[in-house]
């Protein structure tokens, strides 16, 4: 249960203002059908964050548990950082017409825009630290439905209501403080 939460909480934090979330926010304004979309976002994030939980359980096998630490710790200040530059979506991208549906739109845009993103490399980190596969791929999707799922029915008055700036510097230090808590040997923290 300790890896679903965490792995919820990790990627629902990471999430915030990340351009996967502007993309929930473009596609609810464009296509105007959430209930596809929000099924979309979840068929694409199960598939991506199982083959990042993939990478990460891999990883375990040739690292031994301190090298695993310092990576997971690291991995989290990084993502600290990142978490301060702000996400924002080519004009390209949501100005091309869409050929497909807003299901299918939606599972390409977001499989595509997760590549590389803070969520899938915290996945990847995650599957590293916790042995349930299951609970890690769960607890991710679970937290990018969270982040996202609010946005597509309401997003344009929840960004009216916080500043993403604040959002970012709050996420900011929790990552900072789970990165330490890593690097120090604070398991009880994780």
């Amino acid at each position: 249960m300790e890896a679903f939460l965490v792995s919820t909480g990790i990627v629902a934090l990471a999430e915030m203002g990340d351009k996967t979330q502007l993309l929930a926010l473009v596609l609810a304004a464009r296509l105007k059908k959430p209930l596809p979309i929000c099924l979309g976002i979840f068929a694409a994030t199960l598939v991506n964050h199982a083959c990042a939980a993939a990478v990460g359980q891999w990883i375990t096998t040739y690292l031994g548990a301190d090298a695993l630490r310092w990576i997971l710790g690291i991995s989290f200040i990084a993502m600290a950082g990142w978490m301060l530059i702000p996400d924002k979506l080519d004009d390209d991208a949501s100005s091309k017409p869409q050929r497909f549906g807003a299901f299918l739109t939606t599972l390409i845009a977001f499989f595509i825009v997760e590549m590389g993103d803070k969520t899938q490399i915290a996945t990847v980190a995650l599957a590293a630290k916790y042995t349930s596969l299951v609970a890690v791929v769960a607890g991710t999707t679970c937290g990018m439905l969270l982040a996202n799922v609010p946005v597509v029915y309401f997003g344009d008055k929840l960004t009216r209501l916080v500043p993403i700036k604040v959002v970012h510097i709050i996420c900011a230090l929790i990552f900072v403080a789970l990165g330490l808590a890593a690097l120090l040997n604070l398991g009880s923290l994780l």
